[in-house]
């Protein structure tokens, strides 16, 4: 890392908890292979400092990102907010312009590219089952049905906010199921978990895949340390999956480009969290 002094740009990430993040390690993997002067700490934060610390980074000409539980209170900060924003109602990036706060939500876009990186090839043709109606859930839900994607089903343990989500983001375009049961005998190319279920190696699976007659494929968004419960299990009956590390690495390229308006270093940033995790 670069000395810091006066002129260093500082981001943070605004979230509790934020122990378990790898944003730090990609974010200045990056910051040195761009030769930018910047540094990425994590800040744990409260919802009532919320706006303060958005603020006072944003004024002194730094930004950041904001994760979990703060997303929905983060886009009611921004005074500029991305379409993005404006259409999940989140916000995980932001940054002074002008004296004023613009946000933008990369988990839209870093999803996108993380699965087609996935895939190999964009997903218009395939059913596609959700996991969880959080701030994730409507980036995956909007970036799916901008990509084209037809079939799409959400299931949420709270079937009120699943619907509350799928009126939000795609209205008809999203068919919600509960309870659990309808799942029963389903055939899905691709089953997305946007819930945090995993993040706690102690966690039971979001879903029992079992109740699936055919899954193509399991993109889990959480990511740690350790290989998810849900990939591992997706594996055992020899489905292809992957956790959350890429979109991890996507969205932050994204949040780089906002920040610094230039092209992210996506394979350095790659490689610091390869190196972090002990993948090879």
């Amino acid at each position: 890392m670069s000395p810091i002094s006066s002129t260093t740009r500082v981001l943070t990430l605004l979230g509790d908890p934020i122990s378990h993040s790898l944003s730090p390690t990609i974010q200045n993997a990056a910051f040195e292979a761009a030769g930018v002067d910047g540094v990425y700490v994590a800040v744990r934060c409260d919802r009532e400092r919320l706006p303060a610390l958005m603020e006072a980074m944003a004024q002194s000409g730094g930004g950041g990102n904001v994760t979990l539980p703060h997303k929905e209170r983060a886009a009611a900060v921004v005074k500029h907010p991305s379409e993005a924003v404006r259409r999940t109602g989140a916000c995980n990036t932001f940054w002074g312009e002008k004296g004023e706060i613009r946000g933008d939500n990369t988990d839209v876009e870093g999803f996108r590219r993380a699965l087609e990186r996935f895939l190999g090839r964009p997903p218009r043709d395939h059913r596609v089952l959700v996991l969880g109606a959080g701030g994730a859930a409507r980036a995956v839900l909007l970036a799916l049905l901008d990509e084209g994607v037809k079939d799409i089903t959400l299931f949420n343990r709270t079937v009120e906010r699943a619907r509350a989500v799928s009126r939000r983001i795609g209205g008809e375009r999203v068919r919600v199921v509960s309870p659990v049961d309808e799942l029963n005998g389903g055939q899905f190319d691709l089953v997305v978990n946007s819930t945090r279920l995993g993040l706690d190696p102690a966690d039971p699976l979001p879903l029992d895949l079992t109740r699936l007659e055919r899954v193509g494929a399991v993109l889990d968004l959480v990511y740690g340390d350790h290989t998810t419960g849900f990939v591992e299990e997706a594996r055992r009956y020899g489905v292809p999956a992957t956790d959350g590390g890429e979109m991890l690495v996507q969205q932050g390229a994204v949040s780089f480009e906002r920040w610094w308006g230039k092209e992210a270093p996506v394979e350095a940033m790659r490689a610091a969290l390869e190196a972090r995790r002990g993948i090879t």
